[in-house]
């Protein structure tokens, strides 16, 4: 029979019926509970992914925003970006076949050869022979093409050029942002789909050059603005309006990402594993949009006009987006080291096992240090009591160092991690634990 608290004495009947309805409000408090924190729970948890999925699509749009804010803003970056091109072959011919294209459609041939007709009647030749000379048009003409194009690629192909090219393209940098937003003024410009690059001060060198080897019909070539296509598309109007608008956003879209991603980080329950997938996140937000530069390429490609030189047009396309593979490579390094540092911090067999084969080895280099005559005393002593505002500084001083870089590569990543790396491993070796007197308060503490 059911006793009192007591235990001497039988419940009543009424003391039995009250706790029946106790336990019947406890069950039903504990039935509505349960439903009402499941519910939370998973609010919170769709909230998180929810934030970090939309984190990780930021990240795609800032490695984006970024590299077009520094191709407009930055002169030094927009010449690293199209110096190399002029040392590139396949861009060297297709200029090599602009500018003598536009040499030779100013040359008139007919002239040149009355001009050689009428030497040769006034040289005392026979008039059939006089006639041949009138033949000789294909023959001079291909010659003449020959010649034209032999100076040009030794124009285009010198030392000389390529300082040129540089030269002209750091002084006109300003212009590209004329592009950018649509203004034909300058030597860059947006028109037709293409985003192009005056050459005329080119054709003007081949005409000096043409003159001094002998061809006196070179001097009368007028001054000429021919362009060399950088880029073309039929979509080059919405392009110029993306970048445009990213280019805008470059500076705030990275800051906007990092505070979405820690907003998902701090609304998930399991944090360390909500860190985990947000690093993952947006490494797999950068594999794809590294696979998606290089189908793009190809697309491009496929789709440049009649005539365009695909292997000159690729050249082009890799050197413009070699800075921006660059910021992807390197945003997908810091991802991954990130989930990778979130996992080894965890309470896993594999993260445990890690941090217990570094702590032994540090001790153990430390033991032999001390035995050798090395005492690190006090400090020794502050490590082991701050040690885990020292592991957070050495975490937030790399943050800062790889945020503030101005354009970080996969190098600087790395070296970045070593170094921290480093840091923890000092921290280690010089934390001695606590001191003895703390040891003795411990052990007299009731």
């Amino acid at each position: 029979m059911p006793m009192n608290s007591g235990g001497d004495e039988p419940l009543s009947a009424r003391e039995r019926s009250e706790l029946d309805e106790l336990r019947h409000r406890v069950g039903a408090l504990e039935g509505t509970a349960r439903p009402h924190a499941a519910r939370h729970h998973r609010f919170r948890s769709t909230g998180a992914v929810l934030l970090i999925l939309f984190a990780a699509l930021l990240s795609m749009l800032s490695v984006v925003a970024v590299w077009a804010n520094s191709i407009v803003r930055d002169t030094d970056r927009y010449v690293a970006t199209v110096g190399p091109l002029a040392s590139d072959p396949d861009v060297q011919k297709a200029v090599t076949n602009r500018v003598t294209n536009v040499v030779l459609a100013q040359i008139d041939v007919n002239a040149l050869v009355k001009q050689l007709q009428d030497a040769a009647s006034e040289k005392g030749v026979p008039p059939k022979a006089a006639q041949l000379v009138g033949n000789l048009k294909a023959p001079i003409t291909n010659g003449l093409k020959q010649l034209v194009s032999g100076t040009v690629e030794r124009v285009v192909s010198s030392s000389a050029f390529e300082t040129v090219w540089i030269g002209a393209n750091r002084s006109i940098h300003s212009a590209l942002d004329n592009a950018l937003t649509g203004s034909n003024n300058g030597a860059v410009a947006l028109k037709d789909g293409e985003v192009a690059i005056d050459v005329g001060p080119l054709v003007a060198k081949v005409k000096d050059r043409l003159v001094a080897a002998g061809l006196g019909a070179a001097a009368k070539i007028p001054d000429v603005h021919t362009d060399f296509v950088v880029f073309q598309s039929k979509d080059i109007g919405k392009v110029k309006t993306y970048l445009r608008v990213l280019q805008i956003m470059g500076v705030w879209l990275p800051v906007i990402a990092l505070l979405v991603a820690a907003a998902g980080v701090y609304t998930a329950f399991n944090r360390r594993h909500a860190l985990i997938g947000a690093a993952l996140a947006v490494f797999a937000a950068m594999l794809f949009l590294g696979i998606t530069l290089t189908v793009f390429r190809d697309i491009y490609l496929d789709h440049l006009p009649p005539g365009g030189s695909p292997a000159a047009a690729g050249a082009v396309y890799d050197a413009l987006i070699k800075f921006l593979r660059a910021g992807v490579r390197a945003l997908g390094a810091v991802a991954l080291i990130t989930a990778i540092g979130a996992f080894l911090s965890g309470p896993s067999r594999i993260a445990v096992l890690v941090r217990q084969s570094c702590r032994r080895s540090i001790g153990a280099l430390r033991d032999v240090a001390t035995s050798g005559g090395l005492r690190l005393g006090a400090v020794g002593r502050f490590v082991h009591r701050f040690k885990r505002w020292i592991g957070a500084a050495i975490l937030v001083i790399a943050a800062i160092v790889l945020f503030t870089w101005t354009y970080p590569t996969t190098m600087v990543v790395v070296w970045t991690t070593v170094i921290v790396l480093v840091g923890f491993a000092i921290r280690e070796f010089l934390d001695t634990g606590p001191s003895p007197a703390s040891d003795v308060h411990a052990a007299a503490a009731p």
